[in-house]
């Protein structure tokens, strides 16, 4: 009986042995599963940086914007307003000229 005893006593300890391995294997593959879904997944780490990196693109692109729609307010105000503007812009930028004027143009 001490030998049948024996057997089954290093059986349960073998499969206890297997159990713990099993439950820490899987433990390792969980903490290792976890840790690469952190760093690579949809919502990781390196998307986060990816759309850290987009967010200030899109602010500074949004400041320069801003900034010429500001010129953009300033010159039609100057176009509404000051006569000169007007006329210089249409001598500079359209080549117009007053009726009986002349207007040289050279290649640089």
């Amino acid at each position: 009986m001490s030998g049948y005893h024996n057997l089954l006593e290093k059986q349960v300890i073998a499969e206890a042995k297997k159990n713990r391995m099993i439950f820490y294997t899987i433990i390792v593959l969980s903490f290792f599963y976890l840790s690469i879904s952190l760093v690579f997944g949809d919502m990781g780490l390196v998307k986060y940086f990816e759309l850290k990196k987009t967010r200030k693109s899109l602010e500074r692109q949004i400041t320069e914007v801003h900034q010429q729609n500001e010129q953009l307010k300033l010159q039609l105000k100057s176009l509404k307003d000051d006569p000169f503007y007007r006329e210089k812009l249409a001598r500079e930028e359209y080549g117009l000229s007053k009726p009986d004027e002349y207007i040289f143009q050279y290649d640089r």
